[in-house]
């Protein structure tokens, strides 16, 4: 049975579950299609970011195509904002990319003043075929994103015809001239409508198709909109509570981007409402079209306008919000060009600091997965996230810069320093990729309100104390060639096999005793050992790659611990 609403001076009947139901079908296409536009895309994503932003005009380029393809200005923000506390970006470019965050989320507006709707089913089963029997991963992908763009316009044909109806109930018309005659009621409307579904382009989708049946003049969906560029925010800010001091003045820059964009349209309320009404006119644009084109000019306005005053911005928000910002010190400057050129064995040498420092990274991002494992708490995830992301980028900066030096004349020993560091360079990127597993297993594991013994944690946080141990004693020698360094890092990969094997004979007791008391934390368990294990191994093939004798020092060691019985 069918939930109804009978307006209450008129026989006009609502179905609320078409507009529940619409609603619903919107914001999963949003989220559906752009999941699909994330797969195909992957980590190029965070490269472009992290690539073409070295000026605040390219950040607003790229922080509005990025949005455009991931559908989420929140997401793209919050890139951004990872990139700051790596010491990647400055605030200043992660302003650029907040603005052209808030353009790129208009281009669906623009999509439904064009009226797709009216294919959406054919979307959805264009889309539906190629993701069911696509082969390729690709492909599969591609079909999501068929499959959500249709979705999304499905619902809000869904919910078009019964918000037509709904504009006009005299209890709808009335809110409608109440709105028209005090523009604030509108804006405040629309930033909670876009608080509580938590999406700017739902709430401007509702107004185009109100707007589109006449049920509001323009002066009364226009602060609806500006209203809902506030509402967007909350997201951000919801996000930003008791993270990092860069989050936090991310946040603050986006909210006072869209509060002072929404106050200054709403004083020009009138004469922007008639201009629109001016190009609609002129060149016959229809009602839903008009809201997406207002919104559009809206944004293009406000961002000139903030532009040539980003760094004022930036100081105002450091001001407002003190403090140190926890960024990771990564001194990629160094890496010049020009040196790989005019002297290739120092730049080789400088390539070598910087991955030193890649390594430092590895085991901070370590700790912070250690931190998460022991106080289960989000924000150690996310900051070990981070601290991956900052590896990630230095692997690509440092391969990059490698690969200029290998185009100039090597010596012998250059070309080995080349080989060895280009080699570390991955065994360090790979540490990062496990550690990002752990939190995987905890995640799955705490997710699951499943708790670890104090054995099975004892066991665990032996084997995190002798994998730093191991990435001190290998960075000490990869920068320094360290004999004694070597030997007992060799003496603690074999410690760490034998810690391993023994906790995980200790955890099959465990579990034939009935003791574990959560399925998936016990299930987990071995992979968090085996991880464990694994990263060791790449972090003591950083001293293999380093030194070609490294095998016979590994199987004297390995002889004298058989010999000794342990």
């Amino acid at each position: 049975m069918f939930l109804t609403a009978t307006a209450a001076v008129s026989d006009l009947t609502i179905r609320w579950d078409f507009i529940i139901g619409g609603l619903a079908l919107f914001l999963f296409g949003i989220q559906f299609m752009g999941d699909g536009l994330k797969s195909i895309a992957g980590s190029k994503l965070r490269d472009y970011i992290d690539r073409y932003t070295s000026k605040p005009w390219k950040g607003i380029i790229v922080g509005a195509v990025i949005t455009v393809f991931i559908q989420s200005s929140s997401a793209t923000s919050a890139i951004a904002i990872s990139f700051v506390r790596a010491g990647l970006m400055t605030l200043e470019q992660s302003v650029g990319i907040i603005i052209g965050a808030n353009i790129g989320t208009t281009v669906t507006s623009f999509l439904i003043g064009l009226k797709v709707e009216e294919l959406a089913l054919y979307f959805v089963f264009l889309g539906v075929l190629v993701f069911l029997f696509a082969k390729r991963k690709k492909a599969t992908y591609a079909g999501q994103i068929l499959l959500g763009f249709g979705m999304l316009f499905f619902g809000l044909r869904l919910m078009g015809d019964e918000l037509s109806t709904l504009g006009q109930t005299e209890m709808f018309a009335s809110l409608a001239t109440t709105m028209a005659n005090q523009p604030i009621i509108g804006m405040f409307t629309g930033t909670v409508m876009t608080a509580v579904v938590q999406s700017s382009s739902a709430m401007i989708g509702i107004v185009q198709k109100i707007y589109d049946a006449g049920a509001l003049s323009l002066t009364a969906a226009l602060p609806l909109v500006f209203g809902s560029n506030i509402g967007t925010t909350i997201t951000a800010v919801i996000a930003s509570i008791g993270g990092s001091i860069s989050a936090r003045r991310s946040a603050a820059i986006n909210v006072i981007f869209n509060v002072l964009g929404t106050i200054l349209f709403m004083l020009l309320l009138g004469p922007y409402a008639q201009f629109i009404e001016y190009l609609a006119v002129q060149y016959h644009i229809s009602p839903m079209m008009q809201i997406a084109i207002a919104t559009i000019i809206r944004a293009l306005v406000i961002s000139l306008i903030t532009y040539p005053f980003i760094k004022s911005l930036v100081k105002f928000v450091k001001r407002i919000l003190p403090g140190e910002e926890e960024k990771i010190d990564v001194d990629i400057e160094a890496l010049d060009p020009k040196l790989a050129e005019s002297l290739p064995s120092g730049a080789l040498g400088v390539s070598k600091q910087v991955t030193f420092k890649m390594g430092e990274l590895a085991a901070d991002c370590i700790n912070a997965s250690r931190d998460y494992f022991m106080k289960q708490s989000g924000k150690y995830r996310d900051v070990s996230r981070q601290y991956e992301d900052a590896i990630n980028s230095l692997d690509s900066k440092i391969t990059s810069y490698l690969m200029q030096i290998a185009h100039e004349q090597l010596s012998d020993t250059d070309t080995d320093d080349f080989i060895a560091t280009l080699q570390v360079i991955k065994n360090i990127e790979r540490v990062g990729d496990l550690t990002m597993n752990l939190n995987e297993f905890y995640e799955l594991a705490y997710d699951d309100k499943g708790l670890f013994s104090k054995h099975a944690i004892s066991d665990v946080n032996e084997m995190y104390e002798t994998v730093l141990e191991m990435n001190k004693l290998a960075l000490s020698y990869f920068m320094e060639h360290n004999e004694a360094a070597l030997k007992e890092l060799l003496d603690k990969e074999n410690y760490l096999d034998l810690v391993e094997e023994k906790a995980r004979q200790r955890h099959f007791k465990r579990m034939a005793a009935n003791e574990c008391t959560s399925s998936v934390a016990a299930g987990v368990y071995v992979d968090i050992l085996g991880t464990l294990e694994r990263i060791g191994d790449h972090i003591f093939n950083i001293v293999k790659e380093v030194d070609s004798d490294t095998h016979l020092y590994e199987q004297e060691i390995t002889q004298k611990i058989m010999e000794q019985g342990l």
